[in-house]
């Protein structure tokens, strides 16, 4: 009874901040064209408020990756421009493996057992080869983003995989891809005009955003062959 009412109340939980999400037009607030035209408020409160603003956008990224909100690109990329490469990568590499977390474990709580005791002679095979090798098929998925971010953690929600082989797996998978857009956003908070876009270090950031899952797919490849 009282598993029943916490799925519940989670549920209605989850279904009220998404439709307040949407509802109250928050999204306008995550776009490029915003984060730039408040840039140098943000830099001037962070450097007056340096671990106020580390909390309060820690707090903020992991609500919108546990939601399963789309922005945590754009709030990716302004990590980078507030806060440097070093803290910014730190920062959205913890912010988004526990706002991934919190979102596996709510699929787990809302779906997983259901589906499992329903499907479960459906899913005997994949269950199996999940136990053995669950730990790599996440870390290709994170390391290669064949699917959206949210719906990964979803979908492992449903799954046989321990939470904390989720966590770490899903922090070093993440790493890179966190790494090639922090440094991306570094630089794109140095556009001001349209020459600042031929920058060697502009030029550099966008050929690392295209280059990242080509070389990902061939690190992958690498490791299925000698393993």
């Amino acid at each position: 009874m009282k598993h029943n009412l916490l799925k519940i109340g989670l549920g209605l939980l989850l279904l009220a901040a998404i439709t307040a999400f949407f509802a109250l037009d928050l999204q306008q607030y995550t776009t490029l064209d915003y984060i730039k035209s408040q840039q140098n408020s943000l830099q001037e409160y962070y450097s007056d408020n340096k671990l106020l603003m580390l909390a309060i956008f820690g707090g903020i990224y992991v609500a919108v990756t546990a939601l399963s909100l789309p922005a945590a690109t754009i709030l990716t990329l302004l990590a980078g421009a507030l806060f440097g490469f070093p803290v910014g990568l730190l920062m959205v590499s913890f912010a988004s493996t526990i706002g991934a977390t919190l979102a596996f474990l709510m699929a787990r709580t809302l779906l997983g057992s259901q589906i499992q005791e329903k499907y479960n002679k459906n899913l005997v095979k994949i269950n199996e080869g999940f136990k053995k090798e669950g730990a790599f098929y996440l870390f290709a998925l994170r390391l290669v983003p064949a699917f959206p971010f949210f719906i990964v953690n979803l979908v492992m929600g449903l799954l046989p995989i321990r939470t904390l082989t989720f966590y770490w797996v899903s922090q070093i998978g993440m790493l890179p891809g966190t790494a090639v857009y922090v440094f991306a956003g570094t630089k794109l908070a140095d556009i001001n005009s349209l020459a600042d876009i031929a920058s060697p270090s502009i030029l550099l950031s966008f050929a690392l955003l295209g280059l990242f899952p080509i070389i990902a797919k061939k690190i992958l490849t690498a490791l299925r062959t000698r393993s």
